[in-house]
């Protein structure tokens, strides 16, 4: 069994019925691509329902053969999804007809990059007409993106061109570029059948990511998560896919009926399917008609292997647009879409049902409105750009909340990867403020002047609180939520919280939250300052810095710190000396006792109490003063004797 499988590119034919897309992809690869019934009888390990083409130079290309048929455009779209060269199928003896011109249409509109032109059953017409129509097709493909195409004149039946157009195919895969590289894995699922012995295989075009054996994958819009029990490309068993490839997956734990054409396979939770989302279209309109299209309008909306019935609601005001215009929309649809950004899609009119335009996903998960206001403005025109850094920016100054990288990359539709590290590009060049988040959370960022913004609604709310209920001790954490900002989620309101508490504006004491001015609050602190100086003056013992030197060490100001040493000398834990110096009360009480041994056995002078408290004449003249106010001495002459 292969271990891996190397990236591929996928051809996808197009163009009017019996204009020789499947002879001539049988002719190219020796595979008859109409086999359906025959694939569901002989089982997974023959080709699966796609055919593989040999290039010159050994590389190989999936194909996808599409309908051309006006009844199944709606197949033809599905086909087209994922694929990296077109091959336009145009009769010589026909030329352009309806369905070409509906399936050019499409692979404009899904952006697929490059395109060979076949110009099919020239054995049917004289060279000179085939010149003729070879020159007709060009004059049509002036002005789109494939007026450079290659047109090779081909006959399935003959044999004539086919090594030509082989070769047209190779040079136009070399000059597309590979798919993005992108973490969660997508595959829209096209086919569905089930094996005997192997139960439920589904089969489409990895458009992004990595499918491994043994992976847990997600079923959208049914939400299943079967496992990944076995991948075949190009019929070989192997251990991965990546995007690019055609692919089969059998799935544990489903059947057909829970994986049908246009469902979605995904890495869990990586994509949330939407019933709205903001796209820039491009009207083509209606075959000879020019009538607008309204704002407002039923369309069918044809997204990867699905579609819907959605309406065109047109931004900003306006009213319609015009054949060949494009502007900005919101699509609302009648089922979820697992769309992200950068993903293309076709509108199809409602009734009678003919391909009129198409578009780009610019926001998967906007506002369900179409009023675009300054901050809209400038994060779509960043999607629209493609420039990831300007996107999260403004994401980030739109966010009216301390935001996660997840909710950033949710509103743009980027990677987590990346939008993680633009965030933490902006914590350092210091236009964001990091906020930690609770054990197991995600850090949130936000602009300092958001922050202090949200940081004095906590504190005007909490001092309206103890005005209206002065006796109270303080407020439920989520009763202050939702009195000063009742649509922050409750994770954020506790990022930006515990800010305010670290700057003094709250307190947290337990489940309530106070003021540091009133009520619980303003005890609680009291309490810990009082705490920090405890600690320090234990530590220094009989020899405590000056009250300023104190407060300096505990970052207290004058107010609070003096409130907090009155706390200490109410609890007997503080004692203070003079104006300059507090002690502890237990260090003060050994200065007692050795004065007092000194003075067992008569008067003692200020020097010879000095020595015996081992102090400097800094600490031992504020403690003998003291001594003498609370009646331990009483000075006589220039010494000192016990007063009792």
């Amino acid at each position: 069994m292969a271990t891996e499988s190397k990236r591929d590119l996928v051809l996808g034919t197009a163009g009017h019925i019996d204009h020789g897309k499947s002879t001539l992809v049988q002719a190219l690869t020796g595979t008859d691509p109409d086999r359906l019934s025959e694939e569901k009888q002989r089982g997974i390990t023959i080709e699966l329902g796609f055919a593989q083409l040999e290039l010159p130079d050994g590389s190989a290309m999936g194909v996808v053969d599409v309908p051309g048929h006006e009844r199944f455009v709606r197949q033809m779209i599905a086909g087209s999804t994922g694929i990296d060269v077109a091959l336009l199928c145009i009769a010589a003896d026909d030329g352009i007809m309806p369905q070409t011109e509906e399936h050019l249409a499409v692979l404009q509109l899904l952006a697929v990059p490059t395109c060979v032109v076949a110009l099919t059953k020239c054995d049917l017409v004289d060279e000179e007409w085939a010149l003729f129509m070879e020159d007709e097709v060009r004059t049509r493909l002036a002005g789109t993106p494939y007026a450079q195409a290659a047109i090779v004149p081909v006959s399935a039946r003959t044999g004539q061109g086919l090594d030509k157009l082989r070769e047209a195919i190779q040079v136009a895969a070399r000059g597309t570029a590979g798919r993005a590289e992108q973490e969660a894995m997508r595959l829209p699922v096209d086919r569905s059948f089930t094996i005997k012995g192997a139960g439920t295989v589904v089969t489409g075009t990895l458009w992004s990511g990595i499918a491994h054996v043994g992976d847990e994958v997600e079923v959208l819009p049914s939400g299943l998560r079967p496992r990944i029990r076995g991948i075949q490309v190009h019929g070989q068993a192997v251990e991965q896919a990546s995007s690019g490839h055609r692919t089969a997956l059998n799935l544990n734990a489903v059947t057909t009926d829970d994986v049908r054409p246009g469902s979605f396979i995904c890495t869990p939770d990586a994509v949330t399917p939407t019933d709205h989302f903001d796209a820039d279209i491009t009207y083509l309109g209606l075959p000879d008609q020019d009538k607008p299209l309204e704002t407002g309008c039923r369309v069918h909306v044809a997204h990867g292997t699905t579609e819907c019935i959605g309406r065109v609601l047109l931004m900003d005001g306006v009213k319609n647009i015009s054949r060949g215009q494009t502007t900005a929309a919101q699509i609302r649809t009648e089922s979820d879409l697992p769309v992200v950004y950068g993903d293309r899609f076709v509108i199809r009119s409602y009734s009678p049902v003919h391909v009129i335009g198409g578009g780009v996903v610019l926001r998967a998960h906007p506002k369900r409105t179409t009023t675009v206001t300054q901050a809209d403005r400038t994060l779509l025109d960043a999607l629209r750009s493609g420039n990831g850094a300007k996107a999260v920016q403004a994401a980030f100054d739109a966010a009216e909340f301390p935001a996660t990288p997840a909710d950033i990359a949710h509103a743009t539709g980027l990677s987590l990867e990346q939008t993680a590290d633009e965030l933490e590009a902006l914590a350092e060049r210091g236009t964001a403020e990091m906020l930690p988040g609770a054990a197991g959370a995600s850090n949130r960022f936000t602009t300092k002047r958001m922050l202090q913004k949200l940081s004095g609604a906590i504190e005007n709310a909490l001092l309206r609180f103890h005005s209206a209920n002065p006796a109270a001790t303080g407020m439920s954490k989520e009763a202050l939520r939702q009195a000063c900002m009742p649509r922050c989620a409750p994770d954020a309101f506790d990022a930006v919280l515990a800010r305010a508490c670290a700057e003094g504006k709250a307190v947290a004491d337990g489940g309530m939250i106070s003021h540091p001015q009133a009520g619980a609050g303003a005890r609680k602190l009291e309490e810990d300052n009082a705490e920090k100086l405890a600690e320090l003056l234990a530590a220094a013992g009989p020899k405590p810095p000056t009250v300023a030197d104190l407060l300096k060490q505990a970052d207290l100001a004058p107010k609070q710190g003096y409130k907090a040493l009155g706390l200490l000398e109410k609890q007997g834990r503080a004692v203070k000396a003079s104006e300059e110096f507090y002690f502890d009360a237990t260090a003060l009480g050994a200065l007692e006792q050795a004065v007092r041994a000194a003075l067992a056995n008569g008067p003692a002078s200020a020097a010879d109490l000095k020595d015996a408290m081992g102090l400097s004449r800094k600490h031992a003249i504020p403690v003998l003063e003291h001594f003498d106010d609370t009646g331990v001495t009483r000075r006589v002459g220039d010494a000192r004797e016990l007063a009792s």
